[in-house]
């Protein structure tokens, strides 16, 4: 019954599946307009929007949740957009792949080249990531922006995980879940 908003929604595949599974009043935001069509073919509210052009739109505690999964490293002003969510939902949730990695940095290290990983698999040159960042980058974002961070969880690209990544978040985790809300 919760009301969420999945920014950067793709396809509307978790969108769908919250709708389905958990009965949420959902309603996404996608700038590729082929992906919005799939989304309305789902049944989907969803509009076609550049989300650099801000949510505006969108009423300060309008949704109960806020979603962007594996986006935010992809908008021109992540810290614009983290402010958004923040004000448009009672929390949020975002989830990111982490330029700390250890085979991030073993790449870079002894290879020399930006990496290609599952969590990052396109080449520097065609990636659609403009903002790479670290755990600890992300979380220097949300004290600066007044951000609460409730919890984090890291995860392979598997989107498994283990103590040893809850306890070496920057090192050992392939992608960054948090869930935040306004201090």
């Amino acid at each position: 019954g919760s009301r969420v908003l999945d920014l950067g929604c793709g396809d509307g595949t978790l969108l769908h599946r919250l709708t389905l599974d958990r009965q949420v009043v959902g309603f996404g935001v996608e700038i590729n307009p082929e992906l919005v069509t799939t989304c309305v073919e789902r049944g989907l509210n969803v509009i076609q929007r550049d989300l650099a052009g801000g949510m505006a739109d969108f009423a300060d505690g309008a949704f109960d949740f806020v979603v962007m999964t594996q986006a935010l490293q992809a908008v021109p002003q992540p810290d614009q957009i983290l402010k958004e969510m923040v004000r448009v939902g009672r929390e949020a949730v975002i989830t990111f792949p982490n330029f700390g990695h250890w085979r991030t940095r073993w790449a870079l290290a002894v290879g020399g080249h930006m990496p290609i990983t599952d969590a990052l698999p396109h080449p520097w040159y065609s990636t659609p990531n403009v903002r790479l960042c670290t755990v600890r980058d992300f979380e220097d974002l949300c004290t600066v922006q007044g951000v609460r961070i409730l919890e984090r969880v890291m995860v392979d690209e598997r989107h498994r995980s283990n103590g040893l990544m809850q306890a070496l978040p920057n090192l050992l985790g392939e992608i960054a879940v948090y869930r935040v809300a306004c201090a």
